[in-house]
């Protein structure tokens, strides 16, 4: 099985490499062919490991050492595991059919190699995070995908706002990251080692505050990767990028893999019960905090993106409360609905020339059926209407937390189940249905590719499907993970929480159904109301993060570059150069090849090199001598 492990993570490589030796050249769709066969080679060996994993089976391998001095080992090592195994699984699905369906979407863009160059870039460091089995290779494909999300969020960098989108993302992940590194750092201090097993066998001996301090760190990093509160803002502006990026990283891959650590740790996180209640209440918080943003945005990319921070909150409020398989299987069945949301944003965009307004467009539906339906069946899935998949892997959530007796978090995430289903079908019904205001502005929309559709049909199945092997993967994951199962008693109250919620999400499907599918302008009631203006302008938190810390941190940055850079370093510098350069030019004639001046000059240092002999022979030597001499004549 060790070679299925290096076909599974090398082949994103080699396909990154290939697409890299065309990138000076035109758009060559033989890049994008061979990257979406590697990617399938990585799946098919992916599933190999699968199979084998499931039947009892796991693989761990050691590369090589990566360093190795003093006390500190850190092999290169890999690790095929359930947790492991069942994240590989995702990236591998979703990354090929996000790769295939992008040679229609980059179809003419300049940049078509560049881009698959990057793409695939990313999936080897997603890979590298998630097969790793120690937390400094972890950290080395946390970087990995940090760097390579940069590089697509701005792919386009010839506009600001793409670029200054990329850098808002890596300066708030490196943020993040800060802390994240000191743990890792503690985790070394305190086990000496970095090798998941010899942690976790060793902290139970350690201190409860340091294991605290520990955990508390780590989580910081997954706040900054997963984009919790108050470093959300990133995700939103990383719709920038191409939407098969949003669809790859910031819905299947990148922005899960705070989850992912926690998932990880759990062992650590079992250990400090108050940190997983925080992780908990941040998390509903998040959940409820951004489907509120997303019932009023007027940017199709950015509702889902908001959509998927509130769904990682959901995620987080099951890791907090330690149903640790309850939030992996919620984070399998999100990447397969949430990257078919992006995907078909993307569709309406490629048929509105770039238009993200949902507002100019209606009656879509009659020009993109096939889209149409892959929407509704991904927005019924994020709403968690039954038989979806959303229905099987988020109302778990819910039930989790009352079962756990926190009930401000289980009617938080409640509520926030009714705003998913108001925000996805007040989207579906604003872009497809109702009067085609897209005429009015002049747009000639049409269907994707068959290809691109035929790439997003497999996540519409799963959208529907994947939520009845929740039987068979809680069999498959408790193997590593906590087996604890939340069942509300009795069965009545169970059926009645269900029913209920049911109703909710019906009860927020049917009306904004109503009042969009038929809309015919902007609501310019709502739009004039104080909560509406604080929705759209996300709780004005970008603004005061503008205002409060780039605004003044731009001034002191000026400040120093023209009164210190400048006037000091620049000016000490400057003045030593041209010193030296002055000095040279005027005496540089003393070399100028005549031979009467140069034996001039040379009984000039003749003569000077007397003269330091004679002042050091008064200064140094003869006094002692004179001293001595008179020593001896007994004067004193």
């Amino acid at each position: 099985m060790e070679f299925y492990l290096y076909v599974a993570l090398f082949a994103p490589l080699v396909g990154s490499l290939f697409s890299a030796l065309f990138t000076a050249k035109k758009a060559n769709k033989i890049t994008g062919y061979v990257a979406s066969f590697l990617l399938f080679v990585s799946f098919v060996a992916s599933g190999i490991l699968l199979y084998d994993v499931w039947h009892g089976g796991s693989v761990h391998v050691h590369l090589m050492t990566w360093i190795n001095t003093g006390g500190l080992y850190i092999p290169f090592g890999f690790i095929v595991d359930n947790i492991s195994v069942t994240m590989m699984m995702v990236v591998t699905t979703v990354s090929m059919l996000v790769h295939i369906y992008s040679i229609g979407y980059m179809d003419h863009d300049e940049g078509f190699n560049r881009f698959f160059s990057y793409l695939s870039a990313f999936v080897f460091s997603m890979m590298i995070l998630v097969m790793s089995d120690n937390f400094a290779g972890l950290f080395i494909g946390w970087e990995g995908v940090g760097l390579c999300s940069w590089l697509l969020i701005g792919f386009w960098y010839h506009k600001e706002s793409a670029s200054w989108a990329a850098n808002e993302a890596f300066i708030m992940n490196r943020i993040a990251d800060v802390g994240m590194l000191i743990g890792i750092f503690m985790i070394y201090y305190t086990t000496g080692s970095l090798q998941y097993d010899k942690v976790f066998a060793a902290l139970p001996s350690a201190s409860p505050y340091v294991v605290t301090l520990i955990g508390s760190l780590l989580f910081i990093g997954a706040m900054g990767k997963s984009a919790q509160f108050p470093l959300h803002t990133w995700l939103a502006d990383a719709m920038e990028g191409p939407t098969p990026v949003s669809a790859l990283i910031h819905a299947a891959t990148m922005v899960t893999a705070g989850v992912f650590l926690i998932i990880r740790s759990h062992a650590l996180y079992q250990m400090i019960p108050n940190v997983g209640e925080f992780i908990a209440s941040l998390g509903a918080f998040v959940a409820i905090f951004a489907a509120s943003m997303a019932l009023v945005n007027r940017d199709i990319k950015r509702i889902v993106a908001y959509s998927t921070l509130s769904q990682l909150g959901y995620m987080f409020v099951a890791a907090g409360l330690g149903a640790y398989w309850i939030a992996l299987f919620h984070l399998v069945a999100h990447a397969f609905f949430k990257s078919l949301l992006f995907l078909g944003a993307g569709n309406v965009m490629h048929a509105m020339d770039d238009e993200l307004d949902p507002f100019k467009m209606g009656g879509l539906g009659k020009k993109m059926k096939w889209t149409l339906i892959l929407m509704v069946i991904a927005s019924m899935a994020l709403a968690g209407l039954v038989p979806f998949a959303g229905f099987f892997s988020k109302d778990p959530i819910i039930e989790a937390s009352f079962v756990s007796h926190h009930y401000i978090i289980y009617a938080t995430i409640w509520i926030t189940a009714g705003l998913t289903a108001f925000y996805s079908f007040r989207m579906i019904g604003l872009v497809f249905f109702g009067e085609e205001r897209y005429k009015i502005f002049g747009f000639h929309p049409h269907e994707a590719y068959r290809f691109m559709l035929l790439a997003m049909a497999p996540l519409g199945i799963l959208s529907i499907i994947i939520g009845f092997f929740r039987t068979p993967f809680y069999n498959f994951i408790t193997n590593i993970l906590p087996s604890t199962i939340y069942e509300v008693h009795p069965e009545a109250l169970a059926w009645g929480m269900n029913i209920a919620t049911q109703a909710l999400v019906v009860l927020f499907i049917w009306y904004p159904w109503q009042k969009y599918a038929k809309f015919k302008g902007a609501d310019k009631v709502f739009e004039q109301h104080f909560i509406y203006k604080l929705l759209f302008n996300q709780y004005y938190i970008p603004n005061f993060y503008n205002k409060c810390i780039v605004v003044p941190y731009t001034r002191v940055s000026n400040f120093f570059w023209m009164s210190i850079d400048l006037k000091i370093v620049d000016a000490t510098v400057d003045l030593i150069a041209n010193t030296l350069y002055k000095t040279g030019k005027k005496t540089r004639y003393v070399q100028d090849g005549n031979l009467s001046s140069m034996l001039k000059w040379m009984v000039f240092g003749l003569v000077f090199l007397l003269l330091m002999a004679v002042a050091y022979g008064l200064a140094f030597e003869y006094p002692s001598k004179i001293a001595e001499i008179l020593l001896n004549l007994g004067v004193h």
